[in-house]
């Protein structure tokens, strides 16, 4: 990571010299005059000062700048003559704008470092509150099960017991997707989890994100609407479905009353709109704000159908998303059901053509 940085700065301080050159070369041919020169070069050396890490490449690009503008444009040309004054002052005054520059800018980055990790600390205490929640059901629920049958094992009938331990593996279940979930999103967030895209056809994500939906829901309808073009999108397929499959799930957990279903996807413009929508309970207007930060304001059993694992399994979803460029919102009006929409940027035109 560091020699790729320490490559970039060294590739845009060349880049802004050789640009900065070109132009004063461009303006002597066409007003006939060098003036401009020590200007153009005070610019060059301020936008190096804020584009690169650090006081080294400020300052390197003032000494080339000041090299170039004595041998280039100060009579007598190319003869290094730092006699005159108004050379020395325009070589102090470059040093004190890559100093000052390359000492505001390295401020904030550090600010933005400092903004970036208290948005991660924020962001870890709200996934640690919805955990502490969220995790709490299935385990009181396991516990309750697995204490009743050890209890009252000889009073129980076989069929009784089926039902207990079945209840056990429900919520299992859905610890492990929680948990899950809870591994893809911090893995995400603390970059060990790179997102590799790769062309994906839409119509064969649909599929597959269903086929794995289907094996936990069997008995849940759920309409497809997709364009019949073939549509490639850049993507992590796997990372993708399973936004897909937390959307549909979450519609399932949540959305008491949901009698329809719907998985569609389009394209506007250059991009690929996905949106699940229900006819549920919906969700009341204070929650909307934080529903994809983990940050949720806990609804009444009768608003989510009495489940509470919304928090994490949204969150994973919109750290997916943005990891890809896209975005995410929701919307939803109480007794009328949810839209959760999700854009992703398509290949170019000429990409899918080859």
């Amino acid at each position: 990571m560091k020699v790729r940085t320490w490559v970039r700065d060294l590739l845009l301080t060349l880049l802004i010299l050789a640009v900065s050159f070109a132009v004063v070369v461009a303006l002597q041919r066409a007003f006939d005059t060098v003036a401009v020169a020590p200007m153009v070069f005070v610019m060059a050396v301020f936008l190096v000062s804020r584009v690169t890490n650090g006081y080294v490449w400020g300052i390197a690009a003032t000494l080339i700048s000041v090299l170039a503008v004595n041998l280039a444009f100060t009579f007598p040309f190319f003869q290094f003559n730092f006699s005159p004054p108004e050379n020395v002052f325009s070589a102090v005054v470059m040093l004190f704008v890559a100093a000052m520059t390359s000492a505001l800018t390295t401020s904030l980055k550090a600010q933005e470092r400092v903004r970036a990790e208290v948005g991660r600390e924020k962001m870890r205490a709200n996934l640690l509150r919805a955990v502490s929640h969220d995790l709490r059901t299935p385990l009181t629920s396991i516990y309750g099960s697995c204490s009743t049958i050890m209890e009252n094992y000889d009073s129980l009938s076989k069929e009784q017991q089926v039902k207990l331990l079945g209840e056990v593996c429900d919520e299992a279940k859905e610890l492990s997707r929680m948990v899950e979930n809870l591994l893809s999103v911090t893995r995400i967030d603390s970059g060990e989890v790179a997102v590799k895209k790769t062309p994906t056809v839409l119509e064969e994500l649909v599929d597959t994100a269903l086929v794995k939906f289907r094996k936990h829901y069997p008995d849940q309808h759920v309409e497809v609407d997709i364009p019949e073009s073939f549509i490639i999108i850049p993507m992590d397929p796997i990372l993708i479905e399973q936004v897909l499959i937390n959307l549909l799930e979450n519609a399932v957990c949540h959305a008491a009353g949901m009698t329809r279903l719907t998985l569609r996807a389009f394209t506007l413009g250059d991009r690929a709109i996905f949106e699940v929508a229900d006819d549920g309970c919906g969700i009341p207007r204070e929650r909307l704000e934080g529903l994809f930060s983990g940050n949720l304001v806990r609804a009444p059993a009768e608003v989510d159908g009495g489940r509470h694992g919304m928090g994490i399994g949204l969150s994973v979803c919109a750290t997916i998303i943005r990891a890809h460029g896209g975005d995410i919102r929701a919307e939803s009006k109480p007794g009328r059901g949810t839209t959760i929409r999700f854009s992703l940027k398509m290949e170019d035109a000429e990409h899918e053509q080859q």
